[in-house]
């Protein structure tokens, strides 16, 4: 069975000076921080195809955070970046706002909470997970097609799609305290298949140095 590996990389850190929860709202991009963060994730992907790496394949969220990430890596790879609306941040009721615990004590925001396992405030986990697998599939597979044994794609995408997949793949519930997620910003989250079966997830982070004092706001 052929072997292949799906990278599922954060985008860097977003100039949000008013820390909105900015969602899908479009024009937020990465700040000074943010860009040496996709650097580093670029440097990252060159080094391990300096290795023996066998990274054919880069796709990326529409939204402006994920596509200044994927940059970086395009040009060390010399790879396009194929833009897929399936890898987008999840839906949001709340987004746009900030302070968004201040708001939550107000009761016109009270029906959105009635069901945290869902989540009724947003996209459900469920449907955040269907659409990445759908798109890490498609995309893992056309890269085996064109390229063969080991090819790996690498996908810039958000931290709770990335998440909710990672805990469905471990058969893990999909609620969850957004205070615990593992997905740092930047931070790589690898699926390792052997033919159609997931055998392996891999977690990294390629520039712990850069995290100290960044701005990560939980679903954004």
């Amino acid at each position: 069975m052929p072997l292949s590996t799906v990278h599922l990389l954060r985008h860097g850190e977003v100039f949000n000076p008013d820390r909105m929860l900015y969602g899908r709202i479009p024009g937020f991009g990465l700040s000074e921080l943010g860009f040496q963060m996709a650097d580093g994730a670029g440097e990252y992907f060159a080094t391990r195809q300096a290795e023996g790496g066998n990274v054919v394949r880069l796709v990326a969220s529409p939204l402006l955070r994920a596509q200044q990430t994927a940059a970086p890596t395009s040009k060390a790879l010399d790879l396009q970046i194929h833009t897929d609306e399936r890898v987008i941040e999840a839906g949001n009721k709340l987004e746009g706002l900030s302070k968004v615990a201040e708001h939550l004590r107000q009761p016109k925001y009270w029906p959105l909470l009635v069901n945290p396992l869902k989540p009724s405030w947003g996209e459900a986990y469920v449907e955040q997970v269907a659409r990445m697998r759908l798109a890490m599939d498609e995309h893992r597979k056309a890269a085996v097609a064109e390229h063969g044994e080991g090819s790996e794609v690498i996908i810039v995408s958000h931290q709770l799609p990335i998440w909710v997949t990672r805990r469905a793949a471990e058969k893990k519930r999909l609620w969850h305290d957004p205070r615990q997620r593992e997905c740092t910003l930047a931070s790589i989250t690898s699926f390792d298949f052997e033919g159609d079966e997931l055998v392996s997830v891999r977690y990294t982070e390629p520039c712990p140095e850069l995290l100290a004092g960044a701005a990560n706001i939980p679903g954004a």
